[in-house]
């Protein structure tokens, strides 16, 4: 596909959407980490400059995609939330992330790739994550309505937090999950899942637990 220099906004914009709906492409295929600018540029059907006329970065592009991502997610459970105790609510919350592998990968590989991109985007996208995590700490709050805002938020900031950090249990190296294979372990996608699962649900548990006592 050859493209021609975008000038008006709706052509900046589809320009746009291709770079993202590329780099959206890769992530079902391969990791993140062996991704680079040259694939991106070349799955869209651009030359490296010119996927930089609208990204500052290899960076940028997929932080915009884990925005994107993260709001799909917060959609999607503003159609159909979770319901029951901070159990049953926790345990739908860690189940849905989970579905979600190109958005638990990136909550996992952010705090690298925000380290490559400009002042004026990390601006933007700081504001929609906090945007993000209030979105959910509303959700949960309208469930659990015994917590109260700041509980909420710490909760909210938690999921993040949390998934990021477990996320190497669902991408091992070749050599780890050849050694977890024999030593019978559970698959990688289902110990992110089950990790995921406990850590939301004794963070969430333990936040409704200390709000009844106040």
């Amino acid at each position: 596909m050859e493209f021609q220099r975008a000038r008006r906004p709706e052509q900046v914009e589809q320009r746009r959407r291709a770079i993202l709906e590329a780099a959206r492409a890769l992530l079902r295929e391969q990791p993140l980490a062996d991704i680079s600018l040259r694939e991106l540029s070349c799955r869209v059907g651009l030359a490296k400059s010119n996927v930089l006329r609208y990204f500052d970065s290899r960076e940028a592009v997929f932080l915009e995609v884990l925005d994107e991502e993260w709001g799909a997610w917060l959609d999607a459970l503003d159609a159909e939330p979770p319901t029951g105790d901070e159990a049953a609510v926790a345990t739908a919350l860690a189940s849905s992330l989970a579905g979600r592998r190109t958005l638990a990968e990136l909550f996992g590989h952010a705090g690298v790739l925000e380290r490559n991109i400009t002042v004026e985007r990390a601006r933007r996208l700081k504001g929609r994550a906090a945007t993000h995590s209030t979105r959910l700490a509303d959700l949960v709050r309208a469930l659990l309505p015994v917590l109260d805002e700041d509980a909420a938020r710490h909760f909210a900031d938690a999921v993040v937090v949390l998934a990021a950090g477990l996320w190497p249990r669902a991408d091992p190296t070749e050599a780890v999950a050849r050694a977890l294979r024999e030593l019978g372990s559970p698959e990688p996608a289902e110990l992110f899942a089950t990790g995921l699962a406990e850590a939301l649900v004794n963070q969430l548990a333990g936040l409704v637990a200390r709000s009844t006592r106040d």
